[in-house]
């Protein structure tokens, strides 16, 4: 098994427990709603484009819709069985759905209310920080201050944006949900109060 298998795995398991009609922090978007957009994004290669860009959006939302309109348990099944082989990111599993699939765990998991962060061991954290560290940077480059992003074991994942220093420090985990724009995290934030409050109210993501 792959951390991405594990993962997978484990939220497989927590899409059956809290059901289709579950809120996430996806905005406007239920369990269903979700577990049909990570479908699509693996299934239906000619609707990925619409995910990132907007011109092709309408159609993938179309080939999400009706994703969505099948049985759920065919779902969660289809989900939890990974890329079909025709997938380029069969091969990829490993290096491309780390990401993906903790953080929509986590949208699942933080959107029910109460909520506690998971251990999920050095071998995870070190799988979310890897590509964390490439792709933070980006995520942060306009914020309204010099964010920089540190694990609580004091390793430097990213310095982006411009102005007052403002230093962000958790676990892989935590830092890569920052990332990704979700405000239910947490974190030590460190810095001028004003500076602080800009940059939690600031959009992050990709």
């Amino acid at each position: 098994m792959t951390i991405a298998r594990d993962e997978r795995a484990a939220l497989a398991t927590t899409l059956r427990a809290v059901g289709p009609d579950a809120p996430t922090l996806c905005e406007g978007w239920t369990v269903r709603d979700l577990t049909a957009h990570m479908i699509v994004r693996e299934y239906r290669l000619d609707a990925a484009p619409g995910i990132l860009i907007s011109a092709f959006a309408g159609h993938t939302k179309s080939v999400q819709d009706k994703a969505a309109e099948a049985d759920w348990d065919s779902m969660v099944a289809k989900f939890a069985a990974g890329p079909p082989l025709y997938s380029p990111m069969k091969p990829l599993d490993r290096f491309v759905n780390v990401t993906e699939l903790f953080v929509h765990h986590e949208d699942v998991r933080r959107a029910a209310g109460e909520w506690e962060p998971r251990a999920i061991g050095p071998a995870a954290n070190k799988a979310i920080l890897t590509p964390l560290k490439a792709m933070a940077k980006r995520a942060i480059s306009k914020s309204p201050a010099t964010v920089e992003l540190v694990t609580t074991e004091g390793e430097q994942v990213a310095t982006g944006g411009t102005g007052p220093s403002v230093r962000v420090v958790g676990d892989p985990l935590e830092l890569l949900l920052f990332t990704f724009g979700r405000a239910q995290t947490r974190l030590d934030f460190h810095g001028d109060a004003d500076a602080v409050a800009a940059v939690k109210a600031t959009k992050r993501g990709f």
